[in-house]
């Protein structure tokens, strides 16, 4: 966040006005304020689940699971929905959907409960989700989406660093009560709700609006072909839950864990708009690429390591994969497709994505067989390979002469 606003504080305000949309803040603040509560939850749900309310230790898999499934099958009809109507409300529901998920999770006397809010707290992440990006989309000039996208992941993820820090500062402050905690991560959830008002949605000419015959034209060749090369690639991005598993594995405690992973999202954060940036210079697919060879890196270092030394290391450069491959891989999509479509786009994209995430991370699980090192280095070597698809590809992914409008 602060590596952001400074290099935005550099450049003369007539630039900053090419790009820095109100709505591209305000939507900024929403996903940080969202994510803070997401991340504080994460470290202690499962804590939550199996010590005080007495949940298997497998539940906390189908949690996930199912959780993860509905935001991928939910991204598909909501980009499609905010292509032919209003997106703001669309957001605000999404985001409203994700706050009375906390609030029931933090008023759960049983697991089920649990259950059913993380459902919830997920479909609303994926109804929010593309709308949101073709609105930042819609208030951007195609010459200034990497910067603008790398802009919203980054204080995006300034949530994943402060989230995490304040449930282990409050953690060790109430003397390890967990349930304090969850009724702290439903107020910024619910300030971001609110912040969802300041957001402008500017009309689209008529001349854009989808006819009956327009709403089911396929996307473009090269919109699907970048779709092919992540979704491969997604079939091997397992959950990050795993990699703490690995790095518990190699010796690290609980609070040295919590560490890592936000020193991870401390890179992300940090690194998330100059990637953007970049991506607005060169090439996308070639960012991307990177992205992939450093994520291919990461896991098969991970997969070899034998001391938790390693793992300090590790961590913060898989911090720069995540930034080199979130927000240009939206602006990528964006780039493709008409702007009738933006939305559609984004979210088959992220159904893709989710339901590759999915595989990967049951496969890499039942693989896992004590040391994870098999499916860690499977991943890094499938990677390296899709890099090398990203980094040649050329004009396989370049949008059309005559294509989509910016």
């Amino acid at each position: 966040m602060v590596a952001a606003i400074r290099y935005v504080a550099c450049v003369s305000a007539e630039e900053r006005r090419t790009w820095l949309s109100h709505n591209l803040r305000v939507l900024s603040l929403v996903s940080l304020f969202q994510d803070t509560a997401s991340e504080l939850l994460y470290p202690i749900l499962p804590i939550f689940l199996v010590t005080v309310l007495g949940a298997p230790v497998a539940v906390v898999g189908l949690v996930e699971g199912l959780a993860d499934g509905m935001a991928a099958l939910t991204k598909l009809v909501a980009g499609r929905w905010s292509d032919r109507r209003s997106r703001r409300p669309v957001v605000a529901f999404g985001y409203g959907l994700a706050a009375v998920a906390k609030v029931v999770v933090a008023l759960a006397v049983v697991w089920p409960m649990v259950l059913v809010a993380r459902v919830v707290d997920r479909t609303g992440k994926g109804i929010r989700g593309a709308p949101r990006d073709a609105l930042i989309a819609d208030d951007t000039p195609p010459e200034h989406r990497g910067k603008a996208f790398g802009f919203h992941r980054s204080l995006d993820t300034w949530g994943a660093v402060l989230g995490p820090l304040i449930g282990l500062g409050l953690y060790e402050t109430l003397h390890h009560h967990i349930r304090p905690l969850l009724w702290v991560a439903a107020i910024p959830a619910i300030v971001s709700v609110s912040l969802v008002a300041l957001v402008r949605e500017r009309p689209r000419p008529v001349v854009e609006a989808a006819t009956a015959a327009t709403a089911h034209a396929p996307l473009p060749k090269q919109f699907w072909r970048v779709v092919v090369l992540l979704g491969a690639f997604a079939f091997v991005n397992f959950s990050d839950a795993l990699l703490l598993l690995r790095a518990r594995q190699l010796g690290l405690g609980v609070g040295a864990v919590i560490g890592v992973y936000c020193l991870y999202n401390l890179t992300y954060a940090l690194a998330s708009y100059p990637a953007g940036a970049l991506s607005d210079r060169v090439p996308r697919r070639l960012v991307v690429g990177t992205g992939l060879v450093v994520f291919a890196f990461a896991y098969i270092a991970l997969g070899i390591a034998t001391t938790s030394t390693w793992v300090w290391v590790i961590f913060p450069v898989y911090g720069l994969y995540t930034a080199f491959t979130d927000g240009v891989s939206k602006a990528w999509i964006v780039d493709l497709v008409p702007s009738t479509d933006r939305g559609r786009a984004i979210g088959v994209q992220g159904a893709v994505a989710g339901v590759g995430a999915i595989v990967a991370s049951v496969w890499a699980g039942l693989a896992w067989s004590g040391t994870g090192r098999v499916p860690l280095v499977l991943a890094g070597v499938v990677a390296a390979a899709v890099s090398v698809v990203a980094l040649a590809g050329g004009r396989w992914f370049q949008p059309s002469a005559i294509g989509p409008r910016p």
